[in-house]
């Protein structure tokens, strides 16, 4: 079963995967390729006023979409990108989504189908007719009397926000064909069907999502407020300077930790670490989770903040394991004028490219 895909999807060779996040759009149009799928263009917009007042990113943690804004911006993305198509899937963040892990004894698939709707409403802080409900089996453990029961991922969102969605591509002249949480098409583009068990950390302007996956299906998820701003803030406040060029420092220079670096970096690791330690503490609970679970052998970052100089190294000093950024564009075909900018707009499109790979 397909997780959140609302709408009936028409024949099309190519996609617009549109990624609304809390401070930018990003867009990626894919279609078919000759022996992989294609990246035909891309548009990036930051909105840099974010990091001076909190309260103008598009999207916020109390589910409010600033709908004028979002549609003047796509409009001006696409009216530049002039794609080869108008067909949308877009993706929802995780904090609009409600997601939990519910445990049920084996059964038919349609009773299990009956029994996930019978308990969701237990767990759903809204009511049923108010949510999008879809959900996914995620593995298998043993009960207490040696039973097999198996493990569902359940993930709800409001009927309210999607309606919004599918009122903003509409104005803005565009053809919402699916929608799909973030997560599910980082994974895509990421991992693809790499059974590994990987812990996935994208980093965003204002939020962490921490993922954990295993035979490729997602297992766990989380989010955290430790983010790319708050290293930005941290540099700005520190330094008494303007948060713009404390972003554009934190880009430039990182933390690599030596010579004039020095100093940039003591300030902004006690904010990395608070990152660091969320990520400990969804693995923890993965753990209880999942007690039978293989440990996990490696982490991709991805996200801007991924693009931080020095985080890999730093990531793999304090986990002791595999630590890469995510390269979606390893996997497609691309205009060679982008070979430069692959390595950074791997981080910053991953979603968007996942999203386009959903129907190709």
């Amino acid at each position: 079963m397909a997780l959140f895909d609302f709408f009936k999807s028409q024949g099309s060779t190519s996609y617009l995967g549109v990624d609304i996040g809390t401070t930018s759009i990003k867009i990626a149009e894919l279609e078919k390729g000759k022996s992989a799928p294609r990246l035909l263009n891309y548009a990036l917009l930051e909105t840099e006023s974010a990091l001076l007042r909190a309260n103008t990113a598009l999207q916020t943690s109390s589910l409010k979409l600033f709908d004028k804004d979002t549609v003047e911006f796509l409009k001006m993305l696409v009216a530049q990108m002039k794609p080869k198509t108008t067909n949308v899937v877009a993706s929802l963040p995780l904090f609009s989504a409600f997601t939990t892990i519910l445990t049920l004894p084996e059964m038919d698939p349609k009773d299990l189908e009956q029994a996930v709707q019978f308990q969701a409403r237990q767990y759903i802080p809204l009511p049923i007719s108010e949510v999008a409900l879809d959900w996914s089996k995620v593995g298998e453990v043993e009960d207490d009397q040696g039973g097999k029961v198996s493990q569902i991922l359940l993930i709800s969102v409001p009927q309210e926000q999607i309606k919004k969605y599918q009122n903003i591509f509409q104005s803005a002249g565009l053809v919402l064909r699916a929608l799909e949480i973030e997560s599910l098409s980082l994974l895509r583009s990421v991992i693809g069907n790499d059974p590994t068990p990987t812990m996935l950390i994208d980093i965003g302007s204002l939020t962490t999502d921490i993922l954990i996956v295993d035979g490729g299906s997602l297992k766990y998820s989380g989010q955290t407020d430790f983010s790319g701003s708050s290293l930005t803030q941290a540099l700005a406040t520190s330094l008494n300077i303007n948060p713009l060029r404390a972003e554009e420092l934190k880009r430039e220079r990182g933390i690599i930790g030596t010579g004039p670096n020095y100093e940039l970096s003591t300030i902004m690791l006690p904010f990395l670490d608070a990152i660091i330690s969320e990520v400990r503490r969804a693995e923890f609970t993965y753990k209880n989770q999942f007690p039978t679970a293989k440990p996990i052998e490696r982490m991709i970052l991805t996200g801007g903040g991924a693009n931080l100089l020095g985080i890999e190294k730093y990531f793999k000093d304090q986990f002791q394991r595999t630590v890469v950024r995510g390269a979606p564009f390893s996997k497609m075909e691309y205009p060679p004028i982008l070979e430069p900018l692959g390595q950074e707009l791997n981080s910053l499109l991953a979603v968007a490219i996942g999203l386009g790979l959903k129907n190709l």
